[in-house]
């Protein structure tokens, strides 16, 4: 039979499910299984074992009107909506399944959990999800294993850069451009930098075009700038050739955490306890403090950054040190 399985997210969602979406694809061996979501992500949805990936834009009518057509042809008998928005409800519906998943109990859902769940990490929400199913829990993140060419591509990376063999630690200091207040200030990032690289570990400053401005100012202090050069697959690859990776709570961070790297990111604005990458939470920095967690895109003025600025790089260093990473 036919198997639909919905996540639409951003590129973090979309990981955090992966080892959901693994145990249903081995709940259901043998049957066709697809994986919806958004064009974006498809490079990563890819890399998911056992599923197939079909993907519509996020927004517009017309988007909405091809999936809806797209999810309807396909006949699916069980629909597991991992996303719970108002357009994948929508999309559950016009699949006419007869058996249709999710973590709530508003129609059209027939299985969801009975217990509250919103005080958990969505790892763990999904898994009540599961158990709903009838489908063994998933018991830690999923791994992601980037193919033979992009392995290759870093490969050759390395080579032209002079990293062949050299000991790496992997730098993202951006964050979404919506959500300036997750980013640890530049000059903390650019002292952690310095005094990695001095003990002979070159640092790789990874991150989009966006990020452009802010990692060649950091590359001109330490470290190597490697803006735009790595697609999603290959940063898992290239992730394979480190030790560590600092990063504020964004993208990244999940992705380098399933490729297995030790992962160390800062949380201020966001809940860690909600938004830490899976198996990661050990390696948080964060302060408590009255106006943290805030959600608040900018910080104000009068709270003056306060759950970031007081993270000083002595705590990172220290951090790392302990953990024999420097």
């Amino acid at each position: 039979m036919r198997v639909l399985v919905i996540k639409l997210g951003a590129l973090g969602d979309l990981l955090i499910s992966g080892a959901h979406v693994e145990r249903i694809a081995a709940h259901h061996s043998g049957d066709e299984i697809w994986l919806l979501t958004s064009p974006a992500l498809v490079e990563v949805a890819r890399l998911f074992p056992g599923v197939r990936v079909r993907a519509f834009p996020r927004r517009g009518v017309r988007a909405m009107a091809a999936a809806s057509a797209w999810v309807r042809r396909m006949r699916f008998e069980v629909v597991y909506d991992l996303q719970g928005s108002d357009r994948s409800r929508w999309l559950t519906w016009v699949s006419g399944a007869r058996r249709r998943v999710a973590l709530s109990g508003r129609f059209p859902y027939n299985v969801w959990p009975r217990h509250d769940h919103r005080h958990l990490h969505p790892f763990d929400r999904l898994n009540d999800l599961l158990e709903a199913a009838g489908i063994g829990p998933a018991t830690a993140a999923c791994r992601l294993v980037p193919g033979e060419e992009a392995r290759r591509a870093v490969g050759r990376w390395l080579s032209a850069a002079g990293l062949v063999g050299a000991p790496l630690a992997l730098f993202h200091a951006g964050s979404s451009p919506r959500w300036l207040s997750k980013r640890w200030p530049p000059a903390y990032f650019a002292a952690v930098a310095r005094e990695v690289e001095r003990r002979g570990i070159r640092v790789v400053w990874i991150g989009t075009a966006a990020e452009g401005d802010l990692n060649r100012d950091l590359a001109a202090v330490a470290g190597v700038d490697a803006t735009g050069v790595f697609s999603p697959e290959t940063l898992c690859a290239l992730a394979g050739h480190a030790r560590f990776a600092l990063v504020n709570d964004s993208g990244p961070m999940h992705l380098l955490a399933s490729s297995g790297l030790p992962v160390y990111a800062f949380f201020g604005p966001t809940d860690w306890r909600r938004c830490h990458a899976v198996g990661q939470a050990e390696r948080i920095f964060r302060l408590e403090l009255p106006c943290a967690p805030c959600y608040l895109p900018v910080c104000p003025t009068s709270r003056a950054h306060a759950c970031m600025r007081k993270l000083e790089p002595e705590i990172v260093l220290e951090r790392l040190q302990h953990d024999a990473l420097i």
